[in-house]
Parts: structure tokens; sequence; C-alpha cells
């Protein structure tokens, strides 16, 4: 693996492939050669790379097309997807649901195929994570193989504590399941890589920044608007999955 070089990309191309290439790497997402994404040294193959993505274009697209932004690449349109903002408020839920539906026909999903209506459907990867895979459904099977592959496919955020040569610690607030309902826990130390073998998605962090994760590698810092965009982009969708699987337990 070689250092990334990611200088010339438009941003859009550059925070779409951090975020992505974790789970591409990992063969769960996306087409092959991850290193695409990792070396990043060419805006025409990092977006037909992302255009493969059959989890994540749709999305894109449908923060595009509500904001009337041409390119599903673009910056604010990538970063609303992994962490959150202002336009997804612009994407309308009840069409939204339809579109996903008819996109992911035919696939195994969680409660995609189940939500009484559109309330807190929203165009961002934890819906995609908690209502499109089918990982929800496990919760009540194989509660701690559901929770670990749920925890560790969101985006999730914390702050560093610590910094070695390929790895950092970071306090973040992990994805649990008391009393039957999925919750945020207190802060616990997470150890998360940024570097391997002298690759990197971004420079080394620095104890006290705010930084999100994707699997197990950092792949941002966060400022604190997007903290907070991030952090309410999961509640809604926390909130919208534990309301969907009580009204399931009551029919």
């Amino acid at each position: 693996m070689t250092a990334p070089s990611r200088q010339d990309l438009p941003t859009g191309h550059a925070v779409f492939a951090r975020y992505a290439f974790p789970p591409n790497e990992l063969g769960y997402c996306g087409p092959a050669d991850a290193d695409v994404l990792l070396r990043g040294e060419d805006a025409s193959k990092v977006a037909a790379h992302a255009k493969e993505f059959d989890g994540a274009w749709p999305y894109l697209r449908a923060i595009a097309d509500a904001a009337g932004i041409d390119n599903g690449l673009d910056a604010d349109v990538v970063g609303s997807y992994w962490v959150g903002g202002p336009l997804l408020n612009r994407v309308e839920p009840a069409p939204l649901l339809e579109s996903l539906r008819s996109a992911f026909a035919g696939q195994t999903t969680g409660l995609l195929g189940s939500l009484s209506g559109a309330d807190g459907v929203l165009a961002h990867h934890s819906f995609h994570v908690f209502v499109v895979y089918p990982w929800v459904r496990f919760l009540d099977r194989d509660p701690a193989t559901a929770l670990k592959v749920l925890q560790d496919c969101r985006i999730r955020w914390g702050t560093v504590d610590s910094v070695d040569d390929e790895h950092v610690v970071m306090l973040s607030r992990p994805l649990t399941y008391p009393a039957g309902s999925l919750a945020l826990g207190e802060p616990t130390a997470e150890r998360v890589r940024w570097s391997k073998e002298g690759a990197s998605l971004i420079a080394a962090p620095t104890p006290g920044d705010t930084v999100s994760a994707h699997w197990d590698w950092v792949c941002s810092t966060l400022t604190e608007d997007e903290t907070g965009a991030l952090a309410d982009a999961t509640h809604t969708t926390l909130d919208l999955v534990n309301a969907a699987r009580e009204r399931g337990r009551d029919q």
C-alpha cells in the first residue's frame, strides 16, 4: 500500500474516497480494487468507482436532485450522506422511501419494506445501515454479532485520547441494546486505525480532535457543526428503528 495522494481531487471525491474505502477494502461494498479510493490519484476513476456503490449512490443522487445540484459527488452532497447537514432536510421522506424500495427491490433488507410511514426517513448512511441492511433483523437472535456489525458499519464519532504510529484511541459512545432498544452508551475507549503500512486516509490526528470512523479506519476530523449533524442524523434513525420494531412486536 502506498501513501494517498488526494491533493488534486475535488473535495467531494476525496470525502467519498475516505468514507467508502474501509468497507470497500473489506469487500463489503463497491467494486474491486479499493486502492482506487486509497490512492485517490484520478478523479474520473474515483467517480466511476463511486457510481458502482449500489448502496450509497441512490442517496447521493437523491440529495443532489433535491438540492438542484448536477453532481452526485458535490462536496456538500457527499458530506450530507456520510455525516449529515442541512441538505438532508431538502429530501422529501416519502418519495425517498419509495425510491429506495424500488432501488433495493428483490434484496433482503431490514425494515425497509415494513415501515408504516416515512417520518424519520433520511438520505443518510445511518438509514442505510439500520433500516436497509438486514442486520437489524438479527438483534433478537444473535444480538452480539448484529450489534458489532451495526456498530462498525455506522459512521461514529469520538474524541482522540492518544495516537501512535498506526492507531488512535478515541472516546466514543458505542451502540448498545438495553431492554430491546438501540441506543448510544457512555463514552468508551476504542482503538481505530488511522494508518496502515504508511498509507492513511487523513493526516495524523492529534489528541483532543473529534474524528469520525467507519469500520476500522478514522475517516475525517470533524468540526463542531459536523459532529452535531452526525449525532442528529444518527439519533433520528435510531428513533425511527426503535419505533418501527416496537410496532412490529405489537402486531
